[in-house]
């Protein structure tokens, strides 16, 4: 039997979008409490009655989310162009040596603007 699991991180920081028109708002300085989900997806243990401990993907998390709060992001190597779609990106990079049955990031910037990213573990273990 295969489960899904999700967990939820949030982190502060700083960011600008360079590529963007100098007129454009976002190309300005300015931050958000970005919110992150990480989902997982994998066999439940029969005798443990779960696929993974929250606790682990936490751990999990930790070194990324200590790169990320509070820190401008556009000054962390592979994040020169901090878009919802690059922090995704970056944060499944940083993640999947860690957590192999990662199937999704999510990145949400504001309450209604988020991007997900199914990486490639997923497309090969199509739902």
């Amino acid at each position: 039997m295969s489960m899904e699991l999700r967990k939820t991180f949030q982190f502060e920081a700083a960011h600008l979008l360079p590529h963007l028109p100098e007129s454009h708002k976002c190309r300005r300085l300015h931050g958000h409490s970005f919110k992150v989900e990480v989902a997982i997806e994998g066999p439940c243990d029969a005798a443990l009655g779960w696929v993974m401990d929250y606790a682990e993907m936490g751990e999990a998390f930790r070194p990324i989310w200590e790169k990320l709060d509070h820190f401008y992001l556009n000054e962390i190597p592979g994040l020169q162009n901090p878009t919802s779609e690059n922090i995704a990106l970056w944060i499944w990079s940083q993640l999947q040596p860690r957590l192999p049955l990662l199937t999704e990031i999510v990145v949400a910037e504001t309450c209604t603007a988020r991007c997900i990213y199914r990486g490639p573990a997923a497309k090969a273990n199509p739902r």
